[in-house]
C-alpha cells in the first residue's frame, strides 16, 4: 500500500445528478469533495463512512488546507486507532451545503456562472446522505461495514440506516439526537440572525467583493461554541480569571479569560467557514426529525434496517443530552434492532467526542471488531 493510499487522498468529483432534494428542487450537477484512507477490499466489505459535524469537513485525519491544523478526528482515525486504514477503507466527504468543495452556496451555479449564494436550494440531513450515497456508487462501494458520526454526523448515521437500510451493516452514533429540540433551534436562530444582521451579508451576495459578514459569523460561532462546552468545564478552565490584567478595566474589552477565548473562537472560525453555508447547514439540522419522516414513530425508521447500532453519549453534554440517546435506543429496541449504549463521563460537554476520550475509543474499537 502506498503512503498516499494509506494516509489519505484529497479528491473531488462532479456527478451529473440530478439529486432530488426533500424541498422539491433538483440539484445538478453534484460536486462532492472527499478524502479516502486505506484500500477497499476485493469483496468491498471494509468500507467505513465517517460523517462530519456541523462545522467539520472531509479533512478527518489530514491537515486542514487553510488552517494547517491536524484533522478533526485524528484521535479516532489513523494507524493503530479504532478506525484504521490498515484494516478499513475510510471515506469522509464534505456535506452538500458545505464550503470545502462540495456543492453549496459558495460554489458556482452552472446556470449563471456565479456563486449560488442564497439561490442554493435548502437542504436536509437526508439530502446530505443521498449525496453521500451517490459518492459511494461512484467509488464502487455497495455496502458499508459501518457509518460513524458525532453530533450532526450522528444524525447522518441515523439517516443512513433509515434511508438505505440494506447498505449499512453497523451504525455508530455519538453525542447526537433523532431531532432538534426547540432550544437547539433557538440557538441556531440567534446565530443566523447575527449573520444576516451584518451589513456585509448583503442578502448572501458578498462573494465578488471579497468582504464577507465576518463579524456576524464570528458572533454566531461564539454563541454556538458555548453550547459545545459544559459549565463545569468553563469554570475549571477559566472561572472568573482576568485576561492579561490585574484589575477590571471598567470598559468593554475582554476583561475575562472566557471572553477572550470566545472572541478567538469566533475570529478563527471565519477564516475557514462560509457564512451562507452556516445558514444552510444549521437549517438542515433544525429540520431534522427522523420520526416525522416515518409517520411520527421513531421506531418505524429502523424497522427495515439490517444494522447493528452503537450509541454513545456524554454526561455533561447539554446540547444533545443522554436522554436523546436513550430515546433512540428505546426506538431501536421497539424495532427489534440490535443496539448497545453507553454514557461516558467527561468534563468537556458536547465537544467531548472530538477530544481525548479513551473510553469512547475503546467502545468503538470493540464494536467494530465484534462485527468484523
Amino acid at each position: 500500500m502506498s503512503d498516499d493510499a494509506r494516509f489519505g487522498l484529497d479528491r473531488h468529483v462532479t456527478l451529473p445528478g440530478p439529486l432530488r432534494l426533500d424541498g422539491g428542487a433538483l440539484l445538478s450537477p453534484v460536486d462532492i469533495a472527499y478524502e479516502t484512507y486505506g484500500t477497499l477490499d476485493a469483496d468491498g466489505g471494509n468500507a467505513i463512512l465517517i460523517c462530519h459535524a456541523l462545522t467539520g469537513d472531509q479533512n478527518v485525519a489530514s491537515n486542514h488546507p487553510i488552517t494547517g491544523k491536524p484533522g478533526w478526528w485524528t484521535r479516532l482515525v489513523g494507524p493503530g486507532k479504532p478506525v484504521d486504514p490498515d484494516r478499513h477503507f475510510i471515506i469522509c466527504s464534505n456535506v452538500i451545503g458545505g464550503c470545502t468543495g462540495s456543492s453549496g452556496p459558495a460554489t458556482v451555479n452552472p446556470a449563471t456562472g456565479k456563486p449560488w449564494g442564497m439561490t442554493f436550494p435548502v437542504i436536509t440531513i437526508r439530502d446530505m446522505v443521498r449525496a453521500q450515497a451517490m459518492l459511494l456508487d461512484h467509488l464502487g462501494v455497495e455496502r458499508l461495514a459501518a457509518v460513524i458520526g458525532g453530533s450532526m454526523g450522528g444524525m447522518q448515521a441515523l439517516s443512513w440506516s433509515a434511508t438505505f437500510p440494506d447498505r449499512v451493516r453497523a451504525a455508530i452514533v455519538i453525542a447526537s439526537a433523532a431531532r432538534h429540540t426547540a432550544q437547539n433551534i433557538a440557538f441556531h436562530e440567534v446565530g443566523r440572525q447575527a449573520v444576516m444582521a451584518d451589513p456585509n451579508w448583503r442578502g448572501g451576495d458578498y462573494y465578488e467583493n471579497g468582504d464577507p459578514p465576518a463579524a456576524g459569523l464570528a458572533v454566531a460561532r461564539m454563541a454556538a461554541h458555548i453550547t459545545y462546552l459544559s459549565e463545569a468545564g468553563l469554570t475549571e478552565k477559566f472561572g472568573r480569571r482576568l485576561q492579561t490584567r490585574s484589575a477590571k478595566s471598567f470598559g468593554f474589552d475582554a476583561d475575562f479569560q472566557v471572553e477572550s477565548y470566545l472572541r478567538h473562537q469566533g475570529i478563527s472560525f471565519v477564516d475557514r467557514f462560509d457564512a451562507n453555508s452556516y445558514l444552510y447547514i444549521t437549517r438542515a439540522t433544525d429540520y431534522f426529525d427522523l420520526a416525522e419522516e416515518h409517520g411520527g414513530q421513531l421506531a418505524n425508521a429502523f424497522r427495515a434496517s439490517k444494522a447493528r447500532f452503537c450509541l454513545i453519549s456524554f454526561d455533561t453534554d447539554w446540547l444533545y443530552p443522554t436522554a436523546e440517546s436513550r430515546a433512540i435506543v428505546h426506538a431501536l429496541n421497539a424495532a427489534g434492532a440490535p443496539a448497545s449504549f453507553v454514557e461516558l463521563n467527561s468534563p468537556f460537554g458536547h465537544d467531548a467526542f472530538l477530544l481525548d476520550s479513551p473510553g469512547m475509543n475503546r467502545v468503538i474499537d470493540g464494536f467494530l471488531r465484534a462485527g468484523a
